[in-house]
């Protein structure tokens, strides 16, 4: 086209020219002002789109959400260890027990034998630990027993001590020799009286009773003389060995003797005691299978048997639940994980329970982590505060944790928030323009709807958008300028 207005111009068709460039002004002249109309009324007609709104300063609740199930604070399945017919259950479902209440018996005639020799045993045990606890007749015992080892034990260390020189004392001698002469002069005496009557009928009593009392006074005679000859003389090897052996059994015996004494003198040995009362626990222990009891208090939530049940053991016939505390256990990534730990606070809603919030705490961060599948959480035990009569172990629970609380601070809702060539920003528009200008902004605590404005230009009064377009056309015209 310029080329045609140059070509005219140097042919001299002055006129013509002129008549072109008027027209190829008005064209572009209309040109001009009809995209710019198109753009201002497309700009109009998407700011009446926009869902805008204004940033102002509040309060944010920073909370990280998970969901878990209620759970109550202990959980037993109450079996029997023994065989048997139940005779009676104690309680019905919901009804509350203490911890070791008798949640049901079996009947006596349907007993094990173990169990029916556990109720003669315990007889025994006891009776043996009422003879260690009342133990007075045992040490006077012992106290005897030990006097009279120490008594044997001198005496045969005595006679032991003896073997070594001769078998008597001078004075035993001496008493020995005495008692041969007496008795050798009773022999002369009884013998000169035989002689008196030996001249008599062999028949004759008078004779036949000198004779036996001369034989009888010649035996003592002899019996005399061998003791003074024996004591005399020194012992030999055997009398030795007999006395050694005397003296290591009398030794032994008094230690024994003193053991039991040094066992006794201060009363029954504490480990036997114990002991007796141990077994006496096992015995109890073993009768008392015959009863179910409720190991901790709590409530009966589910009965599996009834009066008259044969059962075995391992057979489960309640479930008792302690449901004075209701815990929730969730999964927390492990990117949230180091934001939480134990006491802080949670709010807690349900599915099943509507219009309803309830108050939480953590009770428990787990240490380590679960993977499952290549993911990454933590197990995390929150305790409801204010549960009622409404919530139950089972149902699924809507948690969310409040990591922090922070008061006056300016907030903008999550949704206005875009990623722009990796930078944060929202998209602000000025008075009198109708295109968003983006705003690169730094966050800081965040919720669920709305986050904290750390940096950025922008405050409080700002109108912001909350559904900006993925492109804007720049502020100006099509030749990059305003008008």
């Amino acid at each position: 086209m310029i080329f045609w207005i140059f070509y005219l111009f140097r042919k001299g068709n002055m006129k013509k020219t002129i008549i072109i460039i008027l027209i190829l002004a008005i064209i572009g002249t209309g040109i001009y002002f009809g995209v710019r109309f198109a753009r201002d009324n497309a700009a109009k007609n998407m700011a009446s789109t926009y869902q805008t709104i204004t940033v102002s300063r509040g309060n944010l609740t920073a909370i990280v959400g998970a969901t878990g199930t209620v759970r109550a604070n202990q959980t037993a399945l109450v079996s029997w260890q023994t065989t048997g017919q139940i005779d009676t259950i104690n309680y019905e479902l919901g009804d509350t027990v203490s911890g070791d209440s008798i949640l049901a018996a079996l009947r006596k005639t349907s007993l094990s034998q173990n169990i029916i020799l556990a109720e003669a045993d315990l007889v025994t045990a006891k009776r043996n630990l009422d003879t260690l606890l009342n133990s007075t007749l045992a040490q006077a015992q012992s106290q005897a027993n030990l006097a009279n080892t120490t008594d044997a034990l001198d005496k045969a260390e005595t006679r032991r001590e003896s073997k070594q020189f001769q078998r008597a004392s001078q004075n035993t001698i001496d008493e020995a020799y005495a008692n041969y002469v007496l008795a050798q002069n009773n022999a002369k005496e009884w013998e000169k009286r035989y002689d008196l009557v030996d001249h008599l009928s062999p028949d004759d009593p008078v004779r036949a009773g000198a004779f036996a009392e001369w034989a009888a006074a010649k035996a003592l005679e002899d019996r005399a003389r061998a003791n003074w000859l024996y004591v005399q003389g020194l012992p030999s090897g055997m009398e030795i060995e007999i006395a050694d052996g005397n003296l290591a059994l009398a030794q032994a015996q008094y230690n024994e003797a003193l053991r039991e004494w040094e066992r006794l003198k201060d009363g029954p040995d504490p480990d036997d005691i114990t002991a007796a009362e141990a077994r006496i626990a096992a015995i109890e222990a073993t009768i008392d299978l015959i009863n179910l009891r409720a190991p901790f208090d709590g409530t009966v939530t589910e009965i599996r048997s009834k009066t008259g049940d044969q059962i075995t053991p391992g057979a489960v016939s309640f479930r008792i639940d302690d449901l004075s505390r209701l815990l929730v256990d969730v999964e927390i990534p492990e990117i949230d994980i180091n934001r939480l730990k134990t006491g802080m606070s949670a709010r807690i809603s349900f599915d099943a329970i509507n219009n309803k919030e309830y108050e939480g705490v953590i009770t428990k961060v787990a240490q380590v982590a679960n993977i499952t599948a290549g993911i990454v959480n933590f197990t995390v035990t929150l305790e409801l505060t204010n549960a009622d009569e409404f919530v139950r172990p089972g149902m699924t629970a809507a948690v969310n944790i409040v990591v922090s609380e922070i008061e006056d601070v300016l907030i903008i809702p999550n949704r206005a928030v875009r990623l722009r060539e990796g930078q944060r920003v929202v998209y602000v528009l000025k008075p009198g323009e109708l295109i968003p200008n983006p705003v690169n902004i730094t966050i800081g605590s965040t919720s669920d709807l709305q986050s904290e404005i750390l940096e950025g230009e922008i405050k409080e009064g700002d109108v912001i958008v909350l559904n900006p377009p993925t492109e804007f056309t720049p502020q100006g015209g099509p030749f990059g300028g305003g008008f």
